[in-house]
C-alpha cells in the first residue's frame, strides 16, 4: 500500500533493493519500437515515482511481482539481436527509472559499455525522470564518459503540479531540473520531455519560466497520452484534468 504523497527518495532505495540483484537488473521484455524512427527497448520494473500517467503503473507499483534479474552481459545481449534483427542503430531503456541508486546506476553504465563494445554507432537514449541524477552529480559527471543522449521526463511545471501527477512530495520537483542542467554543464546532451495532454500550453509557458529560473536553455519535448482505462482510474483519482 502507497500513501501518496510519498518520499520518492527513500522510494527510490525500497525499489532498488528489489529490482536488483548485486548487478543484475529486473526486466520483463526486450522489444522492437517505432519510437525515434525505430529503437531497441529494454523494458525495466521499478520507479521512484507513481505518474498517473505511466503505461507500465501496475508493474511499477508492485515491481516483486514482474520481471528477471539480467546480468548488464545478458541485457546486452538480448538488445543486440534486436538491433541485428531490425537493422536498427538506436537502444533505450524504458518502462521505468533506469536510475535508482548507486547499484543501477552501476548496472546502466556496464550495460553501456557492453553495447559500445560490441557496436560503437548504437545511439544510446537515457530516458529517465531525473530525481537521482538530480541528487548526485557525480552520476552526471560519469555520464559524460558516453555519448549517451538524456531524454528527462518532467512530471510537473510547479511543486503543486509533480505532486498531483507524479504521487511524490513536491519539495523534489527541483531535482529533476537539477539534472538538465547538470548533465548539459559536463557536455551531455539532456532535454526536457512533457506529456502535452497534462501540460497543456499554459503549463509548458510555466515549466519555460522555471527552466530559465535554473539557467537551462533547451526546447521542451513533447509526449502524448496513450490511454488506458487503468490510466483514466488514475486521472480520476488524482484529480488530473486532461
Amino acid at each position: 500500500m502507497v500513501n501518496f504523497p510519498f518520499d520518492p527518495i527513500e522510494r527510490a532505495k525500497e525499489v532498488e533493493s528489489i529490482v536488483m540483484k548485486n548487478l543484475e537488473r529486473k526486466y520483463y521484455r526486450f522489444r522492437y519500437a517505432r519510437y525515434y524512427g525505430g529503437i531497441a527497448t529494454a523494458d525495466t520494473v521499478g520507479c521512484c515515482f507513481l505518474c498517473c500517467y505511466c503505461w507500465n503503473y501496475l508493474r511499477n507499483l508492485s515491481p516483486e511481482k514482474f520481471g528477471e534479474f539480467y546480468s548488464p552481459e545478458k541485457a546486452s545481449e538480448r538488445i543486440l539481436q534486436i538491433v541485428r534483427k531490425k537493422n536498427l542503430n538506436k537502444v533505450r531503456v524504458s518502462g521505468a527509472e533506469p536510475i535508482l541508486g548507486e547499484k543501477s546506476f552501476e548496472h546502466f553504465c556496464k550495460l553501456i559499455e557492453k553495447i559500445y563494445d560490441e557496436d560503437p554507432r548504437i545511439e544510446f537514449i537515457l530516458e529517465t525522470n531525473g530525481l537521482i541524477l538530480g541528487l548526485n552529480e557525480k552520476f552526471c559527471k560519469r555520464l559524460a564518459r558516453y555519448p549517451i543522449l538524456v531524454r528527462v521526463s518532467i512530471k510537473g511545471w510547479d511543486e503543486k503540479s509533480f505532486e498531483k501527477i507524479s504521487g511524490a512530495e513536491g519539495k523534489c520537483f527541483i531535482y529533476p531540473l537539477r539534472a538538465i542542467k547538470s548533465l548539459q554543464n559536463y557536455g551531455v546532451e539532456a532535454w526536457p520531455a512533457v506529456m502535452y495532454e497534462i501540460f497543456r500550453q499554459d503549463g509548458i509557458k510555466a515549466l519555460k519560466k522555471k527552466l530559465e529560473e535554473v539557467g537551462i536553455e533547451s526546447e521542451i519535448e513533447t509526449e502524448y497520452l496513450e490511454i488506458y482505462p487503468f490510466v483514466i482510474k488514475n486521472l480520476k483519482m488524482r484529480k488530473v484534468k486532461i
